[in-house]
């Protein structure tokens, strides 16, 4: 009995000795590394790291279990006012909080708090009780801004040669026939306003992958489908502009520049709104016009009284 005693204390110690020597040869880097491989120091270093990070995954999941949140610095978030710049920060001080101001007076707050060095343009926007996905709730039309919308605008018209002629005498910047798609072709598109007789659309059809996405391509809806393109024309460089709702339900439209002036601005404005109104459609149960909001291009925004609602 003894002996069967010393001898599995021997065992035992063995045992002990050979698993301290396996856990000295895991944890203690070997002498010399290979230039590659997996007896590189490069290997070693990753593997060690690897270790590591299973180890402390391992206590956090042991922690989330135990009903203990992560230890951890709690992420500091600053107000999105302080991360904007110093000059918007002032503007932004000129705006009482929680006002919505009548359009006159929103015009004349938005023209003051206008940040930016350049002409900034004026800006509308509307947020609609529309569902866009719905054919006769879709709203897109165009308007003729009384005093214009303050850009140069770039008109083309792809037409038979004899209606290009006269387009050209009415202000088209480009006005062709076949060369105009030659340069379709080659994906130049130096205009902002394309308008096309009925018969010629389907000529523009290969093109509609590259017209569609810029808001290019011809419309009737959008006037820009027409027999009389001198009056197009004349329009469009007047300062015609068109404004859809997007898919979030939202109409976005430029009134001006702030350079226009208050009055002008008004003007656009309520030609803008009256336009809106209008297009309500007849499918509408409770609210159309939900908020609007004037702004310049870089300026903090504000919100103006509902004017129909």
């Amino acid at each position: 009995m003894a002996e069967d005693e010393a001898k599995k204390l021997d065992d035992v110690e063995a045992a002990e000795v050979a698993e301290t020597e396996t856990k000295d040869t895991e944890t203690t880097e070997p002498e010399t590394f290979a230039k590659s491989g997996k007896k590189s120091k490069k290997h070693y270093e990753e593997v060690k790291a690897e270790e590591e990070r299973q180890a402390r995954k391992a206590e956090r999941a042991a922690a989330e279990a135990a009903g203990e949140k992560p230890k951890g610095a709690k992420p500091v978030t600053r107000p999105r006012i302080e991360r904007r710049g110093k000059k918007y920060q002032e503007a932004y001080k000129l705006i009482e909080k929680g006002k919505i101001y009548n359009l006159k007076d929103a015009l004349e707050l938005a023209i003051k708090t206008s940040p930016v060095k350049f002409d900034a343009s004026v800006e509308a926007h509307a947020r609609l009780g529309v569902d866009p996905r719905q054919a006769d709730q879709n709203i897109r039309t165009t308007i003729v801004l009384p005093n214009g919308n303050g850009k140069t605008v770039r008109v083309a018209v792809f037409a038979p040669l004899d209606v290009c002629k006269a387009a050209k005498a009415a202000g088209a910047d480009i006005a062709e026939d076949e060369e105009f798609l030659k340069q379709l072709e080659k994906g130049v598109i130096d205009f902002d306003v394309l308008i096309s007789t009925p018969q010629y659309m389907p000529k523009l059809g290969k093109y509609a992958r590259l017209l569609g996405p810029k808001g290019l391509m011809p419309n009737p809806k959008a006037g820009t489908v027409t027999m009389d393109v001198e009056k197009a024309v004349k329009e469009s460089k007047a300062g015609k502009v068109e404004y859809r709702v997007d898919k979030q339900s939202i109409v976005h439209i430029g009134l001006g520049k702030v350079s226009f002036g208050a009055d002008k601005l008004l003007e656009n404005a309520n030609t803008f709104f009256d336009s809106l109104k209008s297009q309500k459609p007849a499918s509408i149960k409770g609210t159309y016009v939900k908020s609007v909001f004037i702004t310049t291009t870089m300026g903090p925004s504000i919100e103006i009284e509902n004017l129909y609602n």
